[in-house]
Order: structure tokens, then C-alpha cells, then sequence
């Protein structure tokens, strides 16, 4: 099969645990954070143990700025098509874009029955989700319509089902446990097929692909032939690990998209990883702290940090173990970028205050609020990027290198010291917050703390760096 050309997407495929409900927005946070473009929900409603997935999904878009989210796959039966529809473009509009449809005839028809929806032969189901799709069309022809051209990713197996995909579907939808990927070419094939007899190209349909997480140093090689020789185009890792989906993003898909683009410009592609040795100056650089705060108090006293002083010789610095050492910079590359961002919405709210002449009378603006939702959006969103990141440090990252080097238990020590600190600056955050729109001098007390913010952060991520960028390299992480 061919490679259609479509641009490559990657994604993360969620559980909505009711019993973790923070923690699935966190995740779905991390997702962006981690430079991917989408977030996907299971969706069951008959699932006790479940969120709603579109109640769920509201929740996502609300606190993300990027990211689209979707369900993976909404069910048809429990959930009526005139009322998805509406649901879908109202999400679209609020999000300014960010929502597709995942769909699906519906499974687990015993459930389904016990929470009050039909049970439909495979014929009847068909048919439900051929009338469903026609319905949501229509209702968005009728309005109000989406934002943006919100597209139709179906969930289906069987051989009408795909048929249907490839006459009235915008994507294709199936994961690798149902769908192995030696059984992507007969699949692709009756979409292609149905496609063309209804006057509609190949290249017309997207294809989608819930994937397993591996470990594989060969996994963005396995996903790029997916792409090159069965025209997969977007990929959803499946699971709710954070180290997972850090390195979804921020590793796997990156490389994915070299490759892809490598083969597309026809560049001869590369075997697989192949460890070299580095010339020297190419070793992992950790970011200097200037030494510049922005915040009269002190957080820590800087001159008691302990450092880490390895007895081993210097590192080759082989791909693998550049890699490796570069993850952890370009995620804090990532925080510091958001925090620069940040100060710029600090800095609209302000140049808008000055323009009234008072802050007060502005709160009761509609370009106020909308300043003041869009910051405090933000500011709420960074927070618990941060809090997430330092979580999977503290749970994951951290015992690992302890168990692999006790000369490095006292800098370790000292980070997740620091990492308690920083959490008290966020709540620090979250509180003047609040003061933005209940006090006069509520944004001078939000730029005094995302000051702090910023000298924390600038200090702790420097020192991180310098202390385990080689440890990470030498003893890996994933």
C-alpha cells in the first residue's frame, strides 16, 4: 500500500478514571507539553468506574492552549447523533478549533442494554452509524457549524464497516490489538476501494493507529514503515505512564517525522540506531544558569546545593547516550519556553490595565475577563505541567539513578527537595491568581510571584542539568 502523503500526527489514547480524575487532566497536559498534537478518550458511558468522556474533554480544552482532543471512539448507541453534533461544534467553537469525532457502531452490546441504549444486530449497527454520520453532517450544515472542518474518524473492523469508512469517513480509526499491522494492507485496501467507487481519493481518508508503547530502540523505524509502506499517518500510544508519553514526544516522534521526511525527499533512510562515536564538543550541553532573578526573595541558599563528581571516565557520547542526556534538556527547554510566554500574557494584561486606567474598572470588561481567563488558564496549565514533570522525576527517574550510582543520593536528596519548594511557589501562583480579580493590586502580586516563579525555575533546572546529564546518559533512563 501507498504512502498517501498526509501529515504526520501523534497522539496520546487516555483513560478517563474517574478515581484519578486530576490525573488524567495532567496527562492529557503532558501531552501538550510534550509536543503532541492530540489527545484522545476512551469513551464507555455505561462504565461506572468512568468519567464522561465529553465532559472530560471540556475539562482538557479548557486548561490546554494547543492540543485536540477527541474521542476514541464516541458511542454511537449512547450517545444520539443530533446531540453529539451539537456537542462536537459548541467544543470546537469554545476551543477556537481543537476538537475531531471519533466514532463507532458500538461493542459490549450487554452493557450497553443494561444503560438504557438498543441492542442492534452488526446489519442494524451499520446502518445506525451510516444515519449517524449523515445526521451530525447535516446538523452542522444546519448550525451552529465548527469552527473548523472538524473531521469523521471512524472505528471500524469489519469488511462493510471499512467500506462505509472509505464512502463517508474522514479517517480510519482501528488499534493494534484488533488490527495487528500485518493486516493493515487488506484493510487499507477495501477503504481504497470503496473510496474510488464513490468518487472520493484514497489520500481522502486518514489513517489512524492506536499503537502499543515499546521500549524498542527500533520503535520510530517500525512507526515510519507504517507510514512509508501502509500509509499510517497518525499515531496514538495507548496507556496513561507520564515516561511513556514524554518520550512519545519528545524522542519517538520526532525521529518518526526525520525519517518520514528523509524517505519523502528521497534521502536514502537511514538502517536503524546506529551508536557513533562523537567529535568532540558534540557532548549534551546543560544550560548555564546567568545568574539574573528577576525577585528580591531567595528560595534556597544556592551555596549548599551539593555536586556530583563521577569516577568513571568521560563518555563517548554515542547517539543513544546523547539522546538520552538531550531528553532532559529539551524538556526544560520546553518549561522555559512556557514561562517566557507567560510573562508576555502577564505583560498584555498589564499594557490593557494602564489603557483603562484602572484594573478594578477593567475587571468588568469583556476584554479584561478575557485577559484575565486566558492568564489565568495559562498560568493554571504551567503549573501543573511543571507539577507532572517533577512528579515523573520524583517516582520514576529519581529511584533509578539512586539504584545506579550512590554518589549521586545526596544531589538527588537536594532536587527533590528543591521540587518541594517549587511547590510551594506554584501555590504561591495559584493564590495571586485569585488576587487578579478580587484585589486592587492583584496583578502586581501575580508578577511578583511568577517573578519568583522564574528564579526558582531558572536556578533548579540549571542545577538539575548539570548534575544529571551525564548520569542520565551513562546509566539511560527508558
Amino acid at each position: 500500500m501507498p504512502d498517501y502523503g498526509q501529515e504526520l500526527q501523534f497522539g496520546t489514547f487516555l483513560t478517563p478514571d474517574a478515581a484519578g480524575a486530576d490525573r488524567v487532566v495532567e496527562l492529557a497536559l503532558l501531552t501538550e507539553a510534550a509536543g503532541l498534537e492530540l489527545a484522545t478518550i476512551q469513551d464507555h458511558p455505561y462504565q461506572a468506574r468512568f468519567l464522561d468522556a465529553w465532559a472530560l474533554i471540556a475539562t482538557i480544552l479548557a486548561r490546554s492552549s494547543s492540543l485536540r482532543v477527541t474521542t476514541n471512539v464516541s458511542n454511537l448507541p449512547l450517545r444520539p447523533p443530533y446531540v453529539l453534533a451539537k456537542t462536537v461544534a459548541s467544543l470546537d467553537v469554545l476551543s477556537r478549533g481543537r476538537v475531531e469525532l471519533g466514532i463507532g457502531a458500538g461493542a459490549f452490546w450487554d452493557a450497553i442494554v443494561a444503560a438504557g441504549g438498543p441492542r442492534r444486530t452488526p446489519g442494524e449497527a451499520l446502518a445506525a452509524l451510516d444515519d449517524g454520520i449523515e445526521i451530525i453532517k447535516q446538523t452542522w450544515r444546519a448550525g451552529p457549524a465548527p469552527l473548523h472542518d472538524v473531521e469523521i474518524w471512524v472505528g471500524a473492523i469489519g469488511p462493510r464497516m471499512l467500506a462505509l469508512t472509505g464512502r463517508v469517513g474522514d479517517g480510519w480509526l482501528p488499534s493494534q490489538s484488533y488490527v495487528p499491522p500485518e493486516q493493515l494492507a487488506e484493510r487499507n485496501a477495501r477503504i481504497d476501494e470503496a473510496a474510488l467507487a464513490a468518487g472520493r481519493t484514497p489520500a481522502q481518508v486518514r489513517r489512524l493507529y492506536n499503537v502499543n508503547p515499546s521500549g524498542d530502540p527500533g520503535w520510530p523505524e517500525w512507526l515510519a514503515e507504517l507510514t512509508l509502506t501502509h500509509g499510517t499517518s497518525t499515531f496514538i500510544v495507548a496507556g496513561d505512564d507520564p515516561a511513556t508519553i514524554q518520550r512519545f514526544g519528545t524522542d519517538v516522534a520526532p525521529a518518526v517525522r526525520d525519517l518520514v521526511a528523509a524517505e519523502r525527499a528521497g534521502s536514502p533512510r537511514p538502517a536503524g540506531p546506529q551508536p557513533v562515536e562523537v567529535r568532540s564538543g558534540d557532548a549534551v550541553r546543560p544550560t548555564v544558569d546567568d545568574g539574573v532573578r528577576r525577585s528580591g526573595v531567595s528560595p534556597w541558599d544556592e551555596s549548599t546545593r551539593p555536586t556530583y563528581d563521577s569516577p568513571h571516565p568521560p563518555l563517548a557520547w554515542s547517539a543513544q547516550e546523547r539522546a538520552t542526556g538531550q531528553h532532559l534538556v529539551d524538556v526544560h527547554d520546553h518549561l522555559r519556553s512556557e514561562l517566557e510566554q507567560l510573562f508576555d500574557l502577564i505583560s498584555q494584561v498589564e499594557a490593557g490595565t494602564l489603557d483603562a486606567g484602572a484594573a478594578r474598572s477593567l475587571i468588568n470588561t469583556m476584554t479584561m475577563r478575557q485577559n484575565d481567563w486566558a492568564l489565568g488558564a495559562y498560568c493554571q496549565s504551567y503549573c501543573r505541567v511543571v507539577t507532572t514533570h517533577h512528579t515523573i522525576e520524583d517516582t520514576s527517574m529519581f529511584p533509578h539513578l539512586r539504584a545506579s550510582d550512590a554518589g549521586l543520593v545526596p544531589v538527588i536528596d537536594r532536587l527533590e527537595e528543591e521540587h518541594h519548594v517549587i511547590a510551594g511557589v506554584l501555590d504561591g501562583v495559584d493564590r495571586a491568581l485569585v488576587a487578579v480579580v478580587s484585589e486592587p493590586d492583584g496583578l502586581a502580586r501575580l508578577r511578583e510571584a511568577v517573578d519568583l516563579l522564574s528564579d526558582t525555575m531558572t536556578s533548579h533546572l540549571s542545577y538539575e542539568e548539570s548534575q544529571l546529564v551525564e548520569p542520565l546518559a551513562r546509566y539511560s533512563f527508558y
